[in-house]
């Protein structure tokens, strides 16, 4: 297995169930803008296939012409509707942890609007040393250049795609809509269950002594 050969390990992370669970409060957001605009929103299918950009979801319920002014709305009522519902995933904070007790930097790269994404991570106490939204799929490959990240770790065959276009190691977990089978065909690197798994991973990739002093 590759060695990372930066001086500074930087990893990335997707948000969007890869370190939050945000299903119960996008299904709540989406039921909401259903109600507020009398339009029927299949809730319980859109939260399974999270990832792709709110729009590339609002244009299976509204006219193309009126996504952009649902897009604004949906994410005008985001914060007081869907971000208490929203838990950490499973070892979310303790892969922060073990990237900064490596001596790294975490970077979280989402396709979610950035000031909602800032607001899940405070809410949650989830701390990175940056977070940049607003972008997906290959798109993500500017902030991890940008931020110098050799790591990208996401739950989605788009992460792949940003992943492997920054030139970094795509790491995946199987926690989101695609399956591993899918993620290794996308070209992952790496598939784990969880984040439970990515310190363990991590100690090897960095070849640090296990497990991982704390700072």
């Amino acid at each position: 297995m590759a060695r990372m050969t930066s001086p500074v390990l930087t990893v990335g992370f997707d948000l969007d169930m890869t370190l939050i669970d945000s299903r119960p409060g996008i299904r709540a957001c989406y039921l909401a803008l259903a109600e507020r605009t009398g339009t029927y929103i299949d809730a319980d299918l859109a939260v399974t296939r999270l990832g792709p950009p709110l729009a590339d979801e609002l244009v299976n319920w509204f006219p193309a012409e009126e996504v952009a002014a649902m897009t604004d709305l949906y994410r005008s009522m985001y914060p007081a509707i869907a971000i208490t519902p929203t838990t950490a995933m499973p070892g979310a904070r303790e892969a922060i942890e073990a990237v900064r007790a490596a001596g790294g930097r975490a970077v979280v790269v989402t396709a979610k609007h950035q000031p909602n994404a800032e607001l899940h991570l405070e809410y949650l106490g989830i701390e990175p040393d940056a977070v940049v939204g607003d972008l997906w799929a290959e798109q993500k490959a500017v902030a991890l250049r940008e931020h110098g990240a050799g790591v990208y770790v996401g739950d989605h065959v788009g992460d792949v795609r940003g992943a492997r276009t920054a030139g970094a190691l795509a790491v995946t977990v199987a926690t989101g809509p695609c399956s591993p089978e899918e993620l290794r065909t996308a070209g992952a690197d790496v598939v784990l269950a969880d984040l439970a798994e990515f310190p363990d991973w991590l100690s090897v990739f960095a070849g640090l002594p296990y497990p991982p002093a704390r700072a």
